[in-house]
């Protein structure tokens, strides 16, 4: 490669540089409302094959998604999340029940052979259960910056009924519900004015 080219090259990567972080961080916004554009199942299939490679404590990867799509589950989600919450639900084409697995540690011999999973298994329940919603957390961040990438919009909500949701979705399972993130084309007619954020020197410091 000459000179020019590779001039080209690294002006070709900081243009890009730039366009992914406008995508994912400073022009990504919070969407509470969708067009009616409909989410392919391979993007959504994408947004789990990039999420799981986000790093866990021990590699656990206690998260699990549930893309609800139909209008069946739908309607079950809208009946046990709150009231404001219930327009954002119908107004997106897919939301994902981000939970997480409290039996995760069964696949410890998979997924951390290193480590010795009966160890794990003799904890406590609540730590256990307590380390898979912890690390869930942590990997909806990977789900949102995935879905980013990929194109879509997200909306993540609270507001919802925890054991009412597993009672529609999780009975007899080992999965528990954490949080629901709406996916889709946002409206951007429908967004607020953009709240601040805290500057360096209110957030951070150097020790």
């Amino acid at each position: 490669m000459n000179n020019f080219g590779k001039i080209r090259y690294k002006k070709d990567a900081i243009m890009d540089a730039a366009h992914i972080e406008k995508q994912l961080f400073t022009e990504a916004r919070t969407h509470r409302s969708f067009t009616s554009k409909e989410i392919d199942d391979s993007i959504l299939h994408k947004i789990y094959e990039l999420a799981k490679f986000g790093p866990t404590a021990n590699n656990a990867c206690p998260m699990r998604l549930t893309f609800v799509k139909s209008p069946e589950a739908k309607q079950k989600l809208i009946e046990v999340a709150s009231e404001g919450n219930r327009p954002k639900i119908k107004s997106s084409p897919v939301t994902i029940i981000l939970a997480y697995d409290i039996d995760y540690y069964k696949q410890i011999p998979l997924l951390a052979p290193h480590m010795d999973a009966a160890k794990i298994e003799a904890q406590p329940k609540e730590e256990r259960d307590k380390f898979a919603r912890e690390l869930s957390w942590l990997q909806a961040g990977y789900v949102i910056i995935a879905a980013r990438h990929l194109g879509l919009d997200c909306g993540t909500m609270g507001g919802f009924d925890r054991a009412g949701t597993d009672n529609a979705f999780y009975l007899g399972t080992s999965w528990r519900s954490n949080i629901l993130i709406n996916l889709g084309y946002g409206d951007n007619e429908t967004l607020r004015e953009r709240a601040p954020r805290l500057d360096f020197d209110d957030a951070c410091q150097f020790l």
